[in-house]
């Protein structure tokens, strides 16, 4: 079995360890995005992750957030491995393991332009895929807001782990507690009505987002049979996504959805 240690920093940076073994890391990124190139069987893969940084120069992303330094970093190992696959064939897959918790809020983060290095990570992540790498995001821990957008949203797929610690939201529940004027438990009940405002990943599941649950019975202290699962279950997501193509369309067919697809609809009839 497989616990923290003393240099692992959060669930993220756990299981990027426990994937990226005999992979190699990638060198010259600032302290809180960490980058490997590896192999799952016979696929290449450049795992990446975000990790808390007590030292980080920008206080704001102290906690695994992703601020100014991680927005351009995670743009930059994407944007390498698409220019070092230019005239590959087979484009390698990337996978973002994610555990954020938020984007950094700060004043000299909205002054030195967060939303240009958020959006310059979504943007490279995008690129990829529609440049033909197989995108895969593992959600292990939190996937909250503007961090999430901005490091595995763009995936081809999504996996989560079907745990408590799991997280998929737009806004933390303290957040949107006092937003709303309701308690935090008063929230939890008004939000467990309406999917795509609850905050477990079973709701979360119901929005045709998600291409995998997986049962991980405690994702802090893994098992090998755990992490077998999981490198199989990214790459078979791998294979999926190479047959699948580039598109996100494969997003929209659950129930949950039916709006979504409708509105679309009408769009294209007007257009």
């Amino acid at each position: 079995m497989s616990t923290f240690n003393n240099n692992v920093v959060s669930r993220g940076d756990y299981w990027f360890a426990e994937l990226t073994k005999e992979a190699t890391p990638v060198s010259g990124l600032c302290p809180s995005v960490k980058a490997a190139d590896g192999k799952l069987n016979d696929q290449a893969v450049r795992f990446i992750t975000v990790v808390p940084d007590k030292n980080n120069q920008y206080p704001r992303a102290a906690g695994g957030e992703v601020g100014l330094l991680e927005g351009w970093t995670l743009a930059k190992v994407v944007n390498d491995a698409i220019a070092a696959d230019e005239n590959s064939d087979t484009k390698r897959a990337i996978v973002a393991v994610i555990d954020v918790p938020s984007q950094a809020y700060g004043r000299r983060e909205e002054a030195f332009g967060i939303h240009q290095a958020l959006a310059g990570a979504a943007g490279a992540y995008a690129k990829a895929r529609l440049a033909g790498h197989p995108v895969v995001g593992l959600i292990v821990g939190k996937a909250m807001s503007g961090a999430f957008l901005a490091h595995g949203y763009q995936a081809n797929k999504l996996i989560a782990f079907k745990n408590n610690g799991v997280m998929i939201h737009a806004m933390g529940k303290e957040s949107a507690a006092r937003i709303t004027l309701r308690s935090v438990d008063a929230l939890e009940k008004l939000a467990a009505t309406i999917p795509p405002m609850a905050y477990d990943i079973e709701n979360y599941a119901t929005l045709g987002l998600l291409s995998q649950l997986l049962d991980i019975a405690n994702p802090d202290s893994a098992t090998p049979d755990d992490i077998t699962s999981v490198q199989n279950a990214v790459w078979q997501n791998i294979q999926d996504a190479r047959k699948e193509g580039v598109s996100l369309s494969n997003r929209l067919g659950a129930e949950n959805r039916a709006s979504s697809q409708r509105v679309r609809q009408l769009m294209r009839q007007e257009w």
